[in-house]
């Protein structure tokens, strides 16, 4: 069994946006199911009866409550931006046994969390398309087109395979020529933060989103990282049918 769950699927201002008054904040405003905490997930695999579980990104600010020490491997870590680790700057004061957390090679850091780690131990390892084993699920990190030192990953368990893509502007030419060559991916969660048509700047759209589907045929691809402009336009528009709208607790 191979299975992600979405614990995030919001852009770093998250949905609703503070002071916006747009249809897609106003929405969520009302409607608690809309709403957009930080982009992370959870993945899980194994047999039921020994099951492990790994966190991906640490931007929520509960984790700590969420996820009891000891009940989960550790972390992927898809950058170092603040809406991604901001949930490790109160768990590392904790008195867990030692945390990994896999991650690019970033002296920046963020503030000051690689100075003061405390029970987290960082882990600046991954290189691109170099599979690393974890329990028996495969983790292939993947460079993306960002801002800053950043890694998306292929999660492999069995015969089943999830591309897990933030933050990205499109792919790489070295990602998207590694999964070309990957037999058919079952799934792909892909950064998509903007409608069709806009300038996009670290971030996905629309536009991007269809170009990797149709280079990639994936038997899902699911968006995250959405903006509130984006869930905006998605309110007025057909979704269109190659796609599907990430939600928080979704699972793939």
């Amino acid at each position: 069994m191979l299975k992600l769950t979405l614990l995030g699927t919001g852009a770093a201002g998250g949905v609703p946006l503070y002071g916006c008054e747009c249809p897609a904040c106003e929405r969520a405003t009302k409607q608690p199911a809309f709403e957009r905490k930080p982009c992370s997930a959870m993945v899980e695999w194994g047999r039921s009866s020994s099951q492990e579980r790994l966190i991906i990104d640490a931007g929520l600010m509960d984790l700590h409550a969420r996820f009891p020490a000891g009940t989960y491997k550790g972390f992927l870590l898809t950058h170092f931006h603040v809406d991604h680790v901001q949930g490790f700057f109160h768990m590392r004061w904790g008195k867990a046994e030692s945390i990994p957390v896999w991650c690019p090679d970033d002296p920046k850091g963020c503030a000051d969390l690689l100075k003061h780690p405390g029970c987290l131990r960082f882990l600046p390892e991954m290189k691109h398309g170099e599979t690393m084993t974890i329990n028996g699920l495969r983790v292939t990190p993947l460079e993306m087109r960002h801002s800053r030192p950043t890694f998306g990953f292929l999660l492999e368990y069995g015969t089943r395979s999830i591309a897990y893509l933030t933050d990205t502007d499109g792919l790489p030419a070295n990602t998207m020529e590694f999964l070309l060559f990957q037999k058919k991916l079952n799934a792909i969660v892909l950064d998509c933060s903007f409608p069709p048509y806009r300038e996009a700047d670290n971030h996905g759209d629309i536009e991007n989103a269809k170009r990797i589907y149709d280079a990639l045929h994936p038997d899902e691809l699911i968006i995250t990282h959405i903006g509130h402009e984006l869930d905006s336009w998605l309110m007025e528009n057909d979704v269109p049918d190659w796609l599907e709208i990430g939600r928080e607790g979704m699972t793939i």
